[in-house]
Order: structure tokens, then C-alpha cells, then sequence
């Protein structure tokens, strides 16, 4: 489904939070069928990303101390 959004999980650094913000913005124009929302759809669109953002990099953040442990 979302072939374009960019592999972020890479061991030589962490992803920044722009790439995090950046793969779930694509996500969501992917899920969504928006490239930009209207204005009636604009905060559940900004908050979608955010939220996504944000699982996306505690996600990364978590598998990358996991197999440092390993």
C-alpha cells in the first residue's frame, strides 16, 4: 500500500523527527486519498500525522535499544 514512504530504520542513526513527521504525513495522504485536506478535514488530518509521528519514532526508538540489548 505504501511503497514510496522511505525505509526510516537505519543502524548507523536514528531517524529524526522530520523523517518521522515526514513518513506519516505520506501515510496519511495515502490513507486518506488527500493530497491536502479541506479546511473542514484540516485538524483531524494535522493530528493524524502528529499521533503517527509520534508512534513512529517511539517505535523506532524501541526496536533500536531492543537489538542493541541483543
Amino acid at each position: 500500500m505504501c511503497r514510496n514512504i522511505k525505509k526510516l530504520r537505519q543502524p548507523e542513526r536514528p531517524a529524526t523527527p522530520e523523517e518521522c513527521e515526514a513518513a506519516a504525513l505520506q501515510f496519511v495522504r495515502k490513507v486518506t486519498g488527500y493530497q491536502k485536506p479541506s479546511k473542514a478535514n484540516e485538524a483531524a488530518f494535522s493530528t493524524a500525522v502528529a499521533d503517527i509521528a509520534a508512534i513512529t519514532k517511539n517505535l523506532l526508538d524501541t526496536v533500536q535499544r531492543k537489538e542493541m540489548r541483543d
